[in-house]
């Protein structure tokens, strides 16, 4: 059992080099370590009774929120599960230990919760924090309802084939070999046997919901990354997980424009610092 878990681990090395986007350096690594410490503190109950899962028993805690995103959304459910088993192996590592990230999404200028902080791609790439690990779950698919990956809900929700290539084709990975790696665990693990058939009406209904929600998501992300309210006192207050890209991508302003702004000779802010936002 240890040599699977192992073999995960590398595999997780392999697959994190996903399509999220990519944080901010704009943090230091003094506030990148409060924060963490903060996460950890609230965390500490949930992180002391974690439990260190073996591959079958990851499936079976997450078999059924995965069904229920597969019955909502369309996504596979073996598909979903392959990839929480890849991105957090098995959920011992730490993004699902702490932060109940399994899926390793990252923060985007709209993101409105909490913050965790891990070199990724970047020195301290932001993370996002759930409460709850189905949060994540929810989450993972309300990512892919967006523009690049709306032909994969056109698919059927058993043909976990065709979604591991074209998550490969959207470009959810940079790796050429994520399709294999996907269905090699799906099959390896049986993950299949979650997936379900879809009568026709089913699927048009499916479709027509699903498709009708990434457009509306579409026409909403300026404006979630954008706020068109100016403040009154033309300033913003930092609040925990800000960094200057994310406000500077919230108030329509590059970091470097939001600096000269505020004289900011480097990037350190720090919690409850005023800072000005309208040129």
């Amino acid at each position: 059992m240890h040599r699977i878990v192992f073999a995960l681990s590398i595999i997780v090395v392999l697959a994190s080099c996903s399509a999220r986007k990519k944080a901010s350096t704009s943090i230091s690594n003094s506030q990148a370590r409060k924060n963490n410490e903060q996460i950890q503190k609230e965390h500490k109950a949930a992180i002391s009774d974690y439990p260190t899962y073996t591959a079958d028993q990851y499936i079976q805690r997450f078999k059924t929120i995965a069904v229920q995103e597969m019955n909502t959304y369309g996504i596979p459910a073996s598909v979903t599960l392959a990839q929480g088993l890849l991105e957090s192996g098995n959920g011992n590592g730490d993004l699902a230990r702490i932060a109940n990230n399994h899926f390793g999404i990252k923060c985007t200028a709209d993101w409105k919760g909490k913050s965790y902080y891990k070199d990724d791609d970047l020195v301290n790439d932001c993370f996002r924090v759930y409460d709850h690990p189905e949060d994540s779950f929810r989450d993972h698919s309300n990512f892919l309802k967006r523009k690049r990956y709306a032909p994969l809900f056109e698919l059927d929700k058993n043909d976990y084939v065709g979604w591991a290539n074209g998550l490969k084709a959207a470009g959810y990975a940079t790796n050429p070999k994520y399709p294999q790696m996907i269905i090699g665990v799906i099959q390896k693990y049986h993950l299949d046997q979650y997936d379900r058939p879809e009568g026709e009406i089913q699927k048009i209904k499916r479709e027509d919901r699903v498709l009708a929600q990434i457009n509306n998501n579409m026409g909403k992300v300026a404006k979630d990354s954008i706020i068109n309210v100016t403040p009154a006192d033309k300033s913003y207050t930092i609040k925990t997980g800000d960094t200057l890209y994310n406000i500077s991508k919230r108030f329509g302003l590059t970091v470097d424009e939001l600096k000269a702004l505020n004289n900011m000779g480097d990037n350190n802010i720090k919690l409850g610092q005023k800072l000005v936002v309208v040129k």
